[in-house]
C-alpha cells in the first residue's frame, strides 16, 4: 500500500505509554538450541518482570509449548497472549513492526529484514509483521509495507522528530546500497516523520553482528538526554573509537540548538565465548511503563549501570536482568523485545 503523502506522523519515543511488549520465543530451530534451557529461564524471568508493568505478546512456532512452560510459573497468564508464527530467531527488535502515530492514530509499518546484511537466514523473520497483522491482534491498524531495509535496533526516536542512528549501519552497502545519505533522510522523513537527523560516524563493539546498531552504543532519553557507552581503559581495543563517538555526541545539538545532556554508562567487564569477545552493553536496556529493565552481565559495573540509567529515568523503577545467556548470541535485552505503543492492541 502506498503511504499517504500528507506527513504529520511521528515515531513515538520508547518511554511513551505502551499497550504491551512483543517477544519471539526461543526454540530448538534457533541458534539457542545448545543453551535453550538457560535462555528459556531468562525469558521466564523477563516475562515475569514485564507483566508487573504491562502485558506481553509472544510469537512462537508452538504456542502450546509456551503455555505449558508458563503455566508452571507464577506469571499472570491473563497478561500473556501467544500467536503461532514461525521464526528464524528471536531478535524481534529488528524485524517486528514499527508503529507511528498520524494525528494520534497508530499505523503499522513493515520494513524489509535481510538478516543484518545477509549474515543470517531471515526468510521467516521477514514475514513476521505481515503474519502477525493477519492474526488480527491490532486495533484496525493498516499495515504499510515498504521496500526499505531497516531494523528497529538501528534507530532511536525522541518522539518529536529527532533520529539518532549510525552511519555504519544505515549507510552500509549490505542494506540499501542504491540510496545516498540524503535519500535515506528523505525516506525516513516521509515514512517515520523524522526531521532532525543525528548520524554517529564512530562507535562499535567487538562481536557485534549488526554493523553498529545504535541501541548498543547510545540511547535517547527524556529531557534531551543521551546515555552512551564509554570505555575508560586506554588499552582496550574500543577506547579510541568510543572516544571519537563521545566527541561527536558532544557536538550534537537538539532541534532547539542546545547541547544534549550526556550521561556515560559504565564499561562492562569483558565477556567472552571461548576466545571471542562478546558485545556486552548496558545501553541495551528495555523501557516499560514505569520501569526500566537493564541487562547485567555478572560484572563489577552492573550496580553502577543501574544507578546511571536511573539518573536518566528518575521516574522509573530500575530492575536488573542477568543477560549472560543472551550475550552468547551477541545480543541483549533491547534486541529481543519490541514495544507496542498505546492504542495498538484490541
Amino acid at each position: 500500500m502506498a503511504f499517504p503523502l500528507k506527513n504529520t506522523r511521528r515515531l513515538p519515543a520508547e518511554w511513551e505509554s505502551h499497550d504491551a511488549t512483543l517477544l519471539a520465543w526461543p526454540h530448538q530451530q534457533t541458534d539457542w538450541e545448545p543453551i535453550l534451557s538457560s535462555v528459556t529461564e531468562l525469558y521466564i524471568e523477563l516475562i515475569a518482570q514485564i507483566t508487573r508493568f504491562e502485558p506481553v505478546v509472544i510469537i512462537a512456532p508452538e504456542p502450546q509449548t509456551v503455555h505449558s512452560i508458563l503455566q508452571q510459573t507464577s506469571i499472570d497468564l491473563s497478561l500473556v497472549t501467544v500467536y503461532q508464527i514461525e521464526t528464524n530467531d528471536t531478535w524481534i527488535r529488528d524485524y517486528g513492526p514499527l508503529i507511528t502515530y498520524e494525528e494520534n492514530i497508530p499505523q503499522l509499518h513493515d520494513f524489509i529484514f535481510n538478516g543484518w546484511g545477509g549474515k543470517f537466514p531471515a526468510h521467516k523473520d521477514n514475514l513476521t509483521t505481515q503474519k502477525l497483522h493477519r492474526t488480527n491482534p491490532f486495533k484496525g491498524l493498516k499495515r504499510y509495507s515498504h521496500d526499505l531495509i531497516l531494523e528497529g535496533g538501528s534507530i532511536e526516536s525522541d518522539g518529536a522528530g529527532t533520529l539518532l542512528t549510525t552511519s555504519k549501519c544505515l549507510l552500509n552497502a549490505n542494506r540499501n546500497p542504491h540510496l545516498s545519505k540524503s535519500d535515506l533522510e528523505s525516506k525516513l522523513s516521509e515514512l517515520l516523520g523524522f526531521n532532525h537527523f543525528l548520524w554517529l560516524d564512530h562507535g562499535w563493539l567487538s562481536g557485534d553482528d549488526t554493523d553498529s546498531h545504535i541501541d548498543t552504543l547510545a540511547r535517547l532519553c527524556p529531557d534531551n538526554t543521551i546515555v552512551y557507552v564509554e570505555c575508560p581503559d586506554s588499552n582496550d581495543e574500543h577506547y579510541a573509537e568510543l572516544q571519537k563517538m563521545k566527541s561527536q555526541l558532544e557536538s550534537f545539538k537538539t532541534k532547539g540548538g542546545q547541547p544534549f545532556r550526556l550521561v556515560p554508562l559504565p564499561w562492562p567487564s569483558p565477556c567472552y565465548d571461548e576466545a571471542q569477545r562478546l558485545p556486552a552493553s548496558y545501553a541495551n536496556f528495555l523501557i516499560l511503563n514505569q520501569a526500566i529493565l537493564v541487562p547485567t552481565y555478572r560484572g563489577l559495573a552492573d550496580k553502577q549501570a543501574l544507578a546511571t540509567i536511573g539518573d536518566a529515568f528518575p521516574q522509573h523503577q530500575i530492575i536488573g536482568i542477568d543477560c549472560s545467556p543472551l550475550i552468547k548470541q551477541h545480543g541483549s535485552l533491547h534486541c529481543i523485545t519490541m514495544q507496542l505503543p498505546q492504542g495498538v492492541l484490541r
